[in-house]
């Protein structure tokens, strides 16, 4: 599957960067440590740019809301260059034996988010890539057959040879129109991803009911559990219990190379659609809350939610009965629409960049979008599969667009 051909402009401007990334969390990180270490592009002539006042910011934050204490993916999955880079970074061998107590967690040697952002930070400092990061929003990008023009919130200009759109679906938490509802009533409703959001759980009332049963659900009402809070959770179905997102075998040819083969984007949609086991989480996990529920100390409901405010709190009707808390938090994920906004969808346009049906881009093998704009993470996942939004996906986008920077 490759884009259709593209007209473009001339463009005689001096270039001031030549690679420039819109994004600062793991894919961009990622991203920028393998054009500096693999593509032999120069610190000075990259340029990261996020809104957040360090890299990989909204990463972090994730993990603070939610309590995570281990990344569900293995050790071989991080931002360096090799596999086995963080377990060496630990003092472990390869098998995650001997690392500092806690490190990793078996099966698959996961490894702590302690020990993950510590290595994420060694790597940031490395490469130089804080003295890289310009904290800015990116407005408008303009590509022409010679080089791409960047327009920043802040009134800055740009001009690059290349831009890796590195956009997640951070800035677009799903909120049921209910919930909105509630909120616009004046009751405490947040999202665990909005942006700004931090979870502190000395600023939440006794009774708080987490609406969504995977596993960033699960654990941030296990960390309300911990607090001494009264803690209700409340999901559409049973707790869904898988290992991983989506089958290992998606990380390499055992499925890819069937994934590959398919030249039709709808058809590659409905592939990732049936590979991805959203809301679901691993077995230690599962065993965990289902563990809390047997106890008490978190109360499960399975409903559809349409809460209502009264005097008694928000009041949550499950079957012939109702209970009421004080504030709800929602876990209920991303929107599933295109990510990037403003930017991408003046890009689509305004340049006639080829979309599927589904709205996502219709890119090459090297992820390219236009002779001068790649994609990664959610905006390559027609290309890379399910796991395109990952850690590994960000690895295989960035081996790819790497050869690409070798080659040109």
């Amino acid at each position: 599957m490759s884009s259709a051909p593209l007209k473009c402009q001339t463009d005689k401007s001096t270039d001031s960067m030549d690679w420039l990334i819109v994004g600062g969390g793991i894919h961009g990180v990622h991203m920028g440590v393998r054009l500096i270490a693999e593509a032999g592009v120069a610190p000075e002539r990259l340029l990261i740019v996020d809104p957040g006042s360090r890299l990989l910011e909204c990463w972090r934050t994730s993990t603070r809301n939610t309590g995570m204490t281990h990344l569900r993916s293995p050790a071989v999955h991080h931002l360096g260059l090799k596999p086995f880079d963080l377990l060496r970074f630990s003092g472990a061998n390869c098998r995650g034996r001997g690392a500092p107590m806690g490190s990793f967690a078996q099966p698959y040697a996961r490894p702590s988010v302690e020990i993950f952002e510590s290595h994420c930070d060694t790597l940031i400092d490395r490469y130089g890539l804080a003295s890289r990061h310009l904290k800015d929003r990116v407005l408008r990008a303009t590509p022409t057959c010679d080089s791409v023009g960047v327009e920043m919130e802040s009134g800055r200009t740009v001009r690059t040879q290349h831009l890796v759109l590195a956009l997640g679906a951070a800035e677009q938490p799903r909120w049921p129109s209910w919930a909105e509802a509630l909120r616009d009533e004046g009751a405490k409703v947040e999202q665990l991803f909005a942006p700004g959001f931090h979870l502190e759980t000395d600023d939440w009332p006794d009774r708080v009911c987490v609406v969504g049963g995977g596993i960033s659900g699960v654990q941030a009402a296990i960390k309300l559990a911990d607090a001494g809070k009264e803690v209700s959770i409340i999901t559409r179905h049973a707790f869904r219990k898988h290992r991983f997102d989506s089958d290992p075998g998606w990380v390499g040819p055992k499925n890819m190379n069937a994934f590959s083969a398919v030249s039709d984007p709808a058809v590659r949609r409905g592939l990732i659609t049936h590979a991805r086991h959203p809301g679901s989480v691993p077995p230690k996990l599962f065993r965990t809350v289902k563990r809390a529920i047997a106890n008490g100390t978190i109360r499960h409901h399975i409903a559809d939610p349409f809460p209502v405010t009264t005097e008694a709190g928000i009041c949550i009707p499950v079957g012939d009965t109702s209970f009421c808390v004080d504030a709800l938090l929602l876990a209920t994920g991303f929107a599933s629409h295109r990510p990037g906004g403003a930017l991408v969808d003046t890009l689509v346009e305004t340049h006639a960049l080829p979309c599927a049906e589904c709205g996502y881009p219709i890119v090459d093998k090297y992820l390219r979008w236009h002779s001068r704009v790649c994609v990664t993470g959610p905006l390559a996942e027609l290309e890379i599969g399910p796991v395109s939004r990952n850690i590994v996906g960000a690895r295989r986008a960035a081996e790819r667009i790497v050869r690409l920077a070798v080659a040109s």
